[in-house]
């Protein structure tokens, strides 16, 4: 459902992504891991065609995000790590105006906004201003949002954010489920046990280029087997394990 070849992005004389190549299945949840500046959120960009590649191709089903850009977003949902939100709308007027730019029927969507305001327990701030929303309300708002059409892909950078444990707990099940129907998620988090946990397979990006893809037990066997957490393996994968070692002990700088 997801494949890029060859994917690149620079700015100037930076290379944000370099050459990343991927093949995601249908139903498949996959995530995506990197430390800061990685390069995560510009993939996920050129994958939701908010931003257009340097070189290399993006699939989308059948769908090239640029060259048939609302071909491809008919069938993606998008949930960024700092989405915008329109304060003065409440959050039924701002979900019926999302389904008006997919073209959802009024009948559907009057359905789907009773549905997803069921599901993430919107219904007393659903007639509420977003603009008196929590974080984690608008949170929840904006993964309604997302899955207002019932896309076959998700794109999700850092779902967990402003979530509290209901929440979180909340959106693993509703994960766990669109994965069973068939919906392939493309997931960034920093959150490494939400991907032990609910990932099928697992990618790690570094300065632009990916350096591993694969189960966590694909993984923990190319660092040669000993390291039982995927916070273990993440550091040596990404050279980080040398730099934590080096560092003294919290408390121990003066």
């Amino acid at each position: 459902m997801i494949e890029t070849v060859g994917l690149t992005k620079r700015y100037a004389s930076v290379t944000a992504v370099r050459n990343l190549s991927l093949s995601l299945d249908r139903g498949e949840i996959f995530g995506f891991l990197g430390p800061n500046g990685a390069g995560k959120t510009t993939t996920m960009k050129m994958i939701a065609g908010l931003l257009k590649p340097t070189a290399g191709s993006i699939r989308i089903g059948s769908w090239d995000p640029v060259t048939s850009p609302c071909e491809a977003k008919r069938i993606m949902g998008f949930i960024p790590d700092r989405p915008f939100l329109y304060g003065k709308l409440t959050g039924r007027e701002f979900l019926c105006f999302i389904g008006k730019l997919y073209g959802v029927e009024p009948e559907r969507m009057r359905r789907r906004i009773g549905w997803l305001t069921d599901l993430f327990e919107m219904q007393s701030y659903a007639n509420e201003l977003i603009e008196g929303y929590s974080h984690g309300m608008k949170q929840r708002l904006v993964m309604s949002a997302a899955l207002m059409h019932e896309p076959q892909v998700l794109i999700v950078d850092e779902p967990m954010v402003g979530l509290d444990p209901k929440g979180a707990s909340l959106v693993k099940q509703l994960f766990r489920s669109l994965r069973n129907g068939g919906v392939t998620i493309f997931m960034s988090t920093h959150t490494l046990e939400i991907a032990e946990e609910m990932c099928d397979r697992i990618g790690i990006i570094n300065e632009g280029t990916l350096i591993a893809v694969g189960t966590v037990q694909q993984l923990r066997a190319a660092t040669g087997g000993t390291a039982e957490k995927l916070e273990s393996i993440f550091f040596r994968l990404t050279g980080e394990d040398n730099a934590r070692d080096d560092q003294p002990p919290a408390g121990a700088r003066g």
